[in-house]
């Protein structure tokens, strides 16, 4: 068998040939990484924080409120670390993707240590929203304020100590913005679902079974009823000394009638023990307390009213001033 020759032209071939593929391809190699280096470089954690903003920004938006066409929500960062930054990287996302929405969120960093204060901060679609939200804050959170605002455009940053401790700290938060992303109404107008006092009145009155100055004297001195009976006067002290009293009423004032009659309540009256007492309230001219026969019936004393017309259409009808009370006011007891 004939083998070449070296320095033949076809070991020269061979020779050059792995040379050639040597010499052109590592250049090639390097440049690839350098590009690939170029198109994907190596992430900082700057870049961590902003992406895990997004995240935190997308996630509230689709577990948002809808109140009067704006989406409100609320963000407890899950990092105890993080501080003003990351809750302003938030804030530029949810702007971003709500572009052309009309929104309010509260997002909040919780501390460990109550004695540090964490950062709160309101971002809007409009300056009304954040200062609103920004003023039921420290209504809400009185005496836990660390610090003074900062204000921007949609923005409102401060802090409270010992933020996100509690359940009611998140609860009151959703409290803050569905209230300051409501639409304003016509101040003139009744918001709805209010009751005027004469609205509240009617219904209070539709509840009980009001009875005359003379069907109330009679009741008063009936031997024979099944339950016991009182008589109270809930006028206060200068209505009582100018207009006159009825001897042997109970003397109970409205601010403290409920805490007096709820035989749960530890103020209640020595009679106040049973839930079927009848009692009979009455005030000047009988509107006060039909609300507040309405009120015991609330806490579960059914059997009580009042005296149509009050203490005026007593007098008018000629009863007399005095009756036979059978309690007299005294300290609550321990029974019940």
């Amino acid at each position: 068998m004939l083998s070449a020759r070296p320095g033949s032209s076809s070991s020269r071939a061979s020779s050059l040939s792995y040379g050639q593929r040597r010499s052109r391809v590592l250049p090639f190699a390097i440049e690839e990484e350098s590009d690939r280096a170029e198109m994907h470089p190596r992430r900082t954690l700057n870049d961590v924080r902003e992406e895990t903003a997004q995240s935190m920004a997308l996630r509230a938006i689709r577990q948002a409120e809808t109140v009067d066409g704006s989406r409100i929500g609320v963000i407890l960062t899950l990092s105890y670390t993080a501080n003003e930054h990351f809750l302003l990287l938030i804030a530029s996302s949810l702007k971003h993707a709500l572009l052309t929405r009309t929104f309010l969120f509260a997002v909040a960093a919780p501390r460990t240590t109550p004695d540090i204060p964490g950062p709160v901060l309101f971002c809007g679609s409009s300056d009304d929203f954040v200062q609103r939200a920004g003023m039921l804050f420290h209504a809400k959170f009185v005496g836990r304020i660390a610090s003074a605002p900062v204000t921007g455009k949609g923005l409102w940053i401060g802090s409270a100590r010992n933020i996100g401790a509690s359940s009611f700290d998140e609860a009151a938060l959703w409290d803050i913005v569905r209230k300051s992303a409501r639409s304003l109404i016509d101040p003139l107008v009744p918001p709805p679902g209010s009751r005027s006092a004469a609205q509240l009145l009617s219904d209070a009155r539709a509840r009980l079974e009001r009875i005359t100055p003379k069907t109330a004297y009679n009741e008063l001195h009936d031997p024979a009823s099944p339950w016991p009976i009182v008589l109270v006067d809930i006028r206060p002290e200068a209505q009582r000394r100018t207009e006159g009293t009825i001897n042997g009423a109970l003397t109970v004032e409205r601010n403290m009638l409920e805490w007096r009659f709820d035989p749960r309540s530890a103020r209640r009256l020595p009679v106040a023990n049973r839930y079927d007492l009848r009692v009979i309230l009455f005030c000047q001219d009988s509107d006060t307390s039909s609300l507040a026969a309405a009120s015991l019936h609330d806490i579960g004393m059914l059997n009580a009213t009042d005296i149509i017309g009050g203490y005026a259409a007593w007098k008018e009808a000629g009863l007399p001033a005095v009756i036979n009370s059978p309690v007299s006011p005294s300290e609550p007891s321990d029974e019940y």
